[in-house]
């Protein structure tokens, strides 16, 4: 029986969602973005529920979309992620259980305010012949949680789930498919969201999250650098941001060409911090048990966009760093509305996707 569901990504300047028809596999029907007043959302918090309320009635109605069946995503560095080994149980009641004592032991969030969830990854048998499990254990802070689910009631928008938004970027960024045999060579695949506050990395091994982090730094760090640079405001930066680009001698309008090469360098400095906060990341994965090696990393979100910005970030990090593509585990519907697809939608796909 097929389902329509709607993703939506409450970033610290907009709201973007994808309507998706599910039955077995994901077809795209619409994509929406609209700006979100500054102060709303920040550091992936909701600091004004009314407001957002306010804004999210005015989105739906604005692009038609449906308020029932909505899953959101949440990003925040309130929210822990482990993944854990369960032995010796086979009731599903005592494994929720053993998993919540755990997560005591594992997170450092006190359980009485927190709101927890898990998925068995794979299970095996130890040597005593007992079942053992490997488990995803998800627990965030309810006041976190409880923010947006409070907005979307004001909205009038009906919730189907709460998600993480690493976990939408991988779904959305892999392609779809039956899982095929993991290889012993096998590599990790690294998704990361960048944003205009803050970026969202997840690391996978190809069947699901391994690993994943929030990092303070987004889009808006290179505006402040060229808004810096050269003494301007910063919509004006902005603009200047976007037709500058990382890469190449475009002179935007209203530049000298050395003024340019001041605002490049501006450019290139503010994502060098980008750059260490990603290696900081990779090796901090990488010293823990069974991680893997780094295939790439694939880009998503408003400030994938930025011409040069994958380039740029591989010379700085040694990885092979890609664009991804927002589509690759959807079909697209013959009469797609909204927006034209691009990384920024990889999100809210992403959480569309998950039935």
């Amino acid at each position: 029986m097929s389902k329509q569901v709607v993703g939506l990504k409450l970033g610290a300047s907009r709201l973007t969602a994808a309507r998706l028809e599910v039955n077995g596999s994901a077809e795209l029907l619409q994509l929406a973005e609209s700006p979100l007043p500054q102060g709303v959302i920040a550091g992936g918090e909701v600091r004004d529920v009314p407001a957002l309320a306010e804004a999210l009635k005015e989105f739906f109605r604005r692009h038609k979309l449906p308020k029932r069946n909505v899953r959101i995503g949440v990003a925040n560095n309130r929210i822990g992620v482990r993944t854990i080994e369960v032995a010796g149980i086979e009731d599903p009641k005592q494994l929720a259980n053993a998993v919540r004592f755990r997560a005591q032991e594992a997170l450092p969030i006190p359980i009485d305010q927190a709101v927890l969830d898990f998925q068995v990854l794979s299970e095996s048998a130890n040597a005593e012949g007992q079942p053992v499990r490997r488990v995803l254990l998800v627990v965030a802070y309810r006041d976190l949680v409880q923010a947006y689910i409070e907005a979307c009631r004001l909205a009038g928008v009906r919730l189907a789930g709460v998600d993480l938004e690493a976990f939408a970027l991988l779904r959305a960024l892999t392609p779809a498919g039956p899982p095929t045999e993991l290889a012993p060579d096998r590599s990790a695949l690294v998704a990361v969201s960048v944003g205009s506050e803050r970026s969202v990395l997840a690391v996978s091994d190809g069947t699901s999250c391994e690993f994943t982090r929030i990092l303070d730094w987004g889009g808006n760090s290179m505006t402040i650098a060229v808004g810096r640079a050269l003494e301007l405001e910063i919509q004006e930066a902005e603009r200047v941001k976007i037709e500058l680009a990382l890469q190449g001698d475009t002179v935007p309008e209203g530049l000298t060409p050395e003024r340019a090469v001041q605002a490049r360098e501006a450019l290139v400095s503010a994502l060098q911090a980008f750059g260490r906060e990603l290696v900081s990341s990779l090796q901090f994965y990488q010293g823990q048990p069974d991680s893997l090696g780094i295939r790439e990393i694939v880009l998503a979100g408003g400030t994938a966009r930025l011409a040069g910005l994958a380039a740029e970030l591989q010379r700085l990090v040694g990885v092979p760093v890609r664009v991804g593509d927002p589509l690759v585990g959807v079909a697209v519907g013959k009469r797609l509305r909204g927006d034209s697809p691009s990384p920024s939608h990889a999100v809210p796909i992403g959480l569309g996707m998950a039935v």
